[in-house]
């Protein structure tokens, strides 16, 4: 299934349903009078995160979505149906913007949370509401309120404890399908990950989630490359895992260069908890570790972890080091009040 996190989508609440004017006169009924019902209301817009998704694939090939407008009222006091509602299903981890793309609407973090973005229109009263003492026959019905339009745009960032950042061929990819069950597409030339993959990895009895994504270069952030857009998945990120390609040139200059991506894309992602290793260990002197590792150390000011993927090194410790992060980043929102399950209301 390809992956897509961002689509753009027209939505139409239904118009309410017009009054009715009418009048009763039957036999063996000894008043007749004004019998003309109401309209029924419009459906409303609803966006609902589900488990069982993850891309909005599904907008690709369907963007307008119009709730039913309501029944029209009818003679001997008849309500007019209800429209039915248009319930748009997204992903766990989907925001909802204005057509601008700034204005955020709601904000899905939790499967089953729902947020009615448009209210249908109501529906119009008929000449029964009308009438009165002084106004017997009144032949007045209001007509239904339209519905509301208006353009949205969903994005998906998708919800993982960890996310791994570096160049491409930092050894990403293999890293996560070492950890975990995930199955990423491995190969010796850049940019094989062109979308992000997600794993559940396990130490100590505990799992937590991961999510890989595609290698940065510099100039990222102005469209060289795959760009920045995937970034926006490790803002939900407790905690970043840096791979540097022991193998390269330069493992601080490397550092550096992902590092300026992240602080000109922005959102706070400089400030996350980083955790720093040096991969592709396997294929590397002692000698050469030891030089990478302090030229790596000296660019991030911490000292970094030694790790492959391939034999196993220091896998463990990698993984103890993000959970010590996680568990720290997990109690701390424990202690934090709860937040609104909507994050808008109309």
């Amino acid at each position: 299934m390809k992956f897509l996190d961002e689509a753009k989508v027209y939505v139409h609440s239904g118009a309410g349903g017009n009054g009715c004017i009418a009048f009763r006169r039957e036999k063996f009924i000894e008043f007749g009078g004004p019998s003309g019902g109401d309209g029924g209301k419009g459906g409303d817009v609803i966006v609902e995160a589900v488990n069982g998704l993850n891309t909005l694939i599904d907008y690709r090939y369907q963007q307008h979505f119009k709730a039913a407008p309501g029944g029209n009222g009818m003679g001997k006091d008849r309500h007019g149906a209800n429209g039915k509602d248009v319930v748009l299903k997204v992903p766990v981890g989907t925001q909802v913007y204005e057509e601008n793309g700034e204005t955020l609407l709601a904000d899905f973090t939790r499967a089953g949370e729902r947020v009615t973005l448009m209210k249908g229109g109501n529906g119009g009263f008929g000449n029964a509401y009308f009438k009165s003492s002084t106004n017997q026959a009144p032949r007045k019905a209001n007509p239904g309120q339209p519905g509301e339009e208006r353009t949205i745009r969903l994005r998906l960032k998708l919800i993982a404890d960890a996310g791994i950042i570096g160049l491409p061929n930092a050894g990403k990819s293999t890293f996560l399908a070492t950890v975990s069950a995930a199955k990423p597409k491995i190969a010796d030339y850049p940019f094989t990950t062109l979308h992000p993959q997600l794993g559940v990895f396990e130490v100590d009895n505990r799992e937590f989630v991961m999510a890989d994504l595609p290698g940065l270069i510099e100039g990222a952030h102005e469209g060289v490359g795959l760009g920045d857009k995937f970034l926006g998945h490790t803002e939900r990120c407790r905690v970043l895992l840096h791979l540097v390609d022991g193998t390269g040139e330069d493992a601080g200059a490397d550092y550096k260069t992902v590092r300026a991506e992240l602080e000109a894309y922005g959102q706070g992602l400089t400030d996350k908890p980083e955790i720093v290793a040096l991969s592709k260990a396997d294929a590397l002197t002692p000698e050469a570790i030891k030089a990478q590792t302090a030229k790596l150390k000296k660019a991030c000011k911490k000292t970094p972890l030694v790790l492959s993927s391939a034999s196993g090194q220091g896998v463990k410790d990698v993984l103890r080091a993000l959970f010590k992060v996680i568990d720290q980043a997990r109690a701390h929102a424990a202690d934090e009040p709860k937040s609104k399950e909507a994050a808008w209301q109309p």
